[in-house]
């Protein structure tokens, strides 16, 4: 059984595999964020902060840790949040597809005062007053508003999608892992983070 835990190259801190994030050098000497953590080639991990992601490249650490010349994409920061981000909504979509995910204001209201939702979905974007009342029926419900209406209609196949609700189980966990983590490098650590997933 491999090992779960890796070290950071910005930090030096040990930590679980699931809370790092992976990159692989391509034969080619390109730096690779590897998002599913399955590339073959030594994985160089570091922290899933922004901030970790920036001093690795300020001292140079994956062409240290590759122990060769790695050619680093200029706007890696950006590429990074592009595919977590991308990733969630994925995530998003195939509970949409496999009928999980519950949309519209008074479903999700019903769902969240039955009991059966894991999470609540609000966008960015949408109605201030709506998301409150949603957020306060939700009560210590975990809260995903990182993303604009736009986002979710588009990933979850819905015009002018602001509310979604879904239940729990194995995606349900996926998805709340996904987000935590993409929050958890957008928000650097010195500052508040309103838009974390709340648990």
């Amino acid at each position: 059984m491999s090992d779960p835990q890796r070290r950071c190259i910005a930090t030096g801190q040990i930590r679980e595999k699931e809370d790092l994030l992976r990159f692989a050098v391509s034969p080619e000497g390109h730096l690779v964020h590897d998002i599913q953590k399955n590339l073959p080639g030594r994985g160089i991990w570091i922290s899933c902060r922004r901030e970790a992601v920036e001093l690795a490249l300020k001292k140079r650490l994956f062409a240290k840790s590759a122990k060769q010349a790695v050619t680093v994409p200029a706007d890696l920061s950006a590429l990074i949040d592009r595919s977590l981000s991308q990733q969630c909504l994925a995530l998003l979509g195939l509970g949409r597809k496999g009928g999980l995910l519950t949309v519209g204001f008074a479903k999700v209201e019903r769902a969240l005062k039955s009991g059966k939702a894991a999470f609540l979905i609000a966008a960015s974007d949408g109605a201030e007053d709506g998301r409150q009342k949603l957020k306060r029926i939700a009560g210590d419900l975990p809260v995903i508003d990182i993303f604009s209406g736009a986002e979710l209609s588009q990933a979850l196949g819905k015009e002018n999608l602001v509310h979604a609700s879904m239940g729990s189980g194995r995606l349900a966990t996926r998805i709340l892992k996904a987000v935590s983590q993409l929050s958890k490098f957008r928000n650097p650590l010195n500052e508040p983070k309103e838009t974390e997933v709340s648990e």
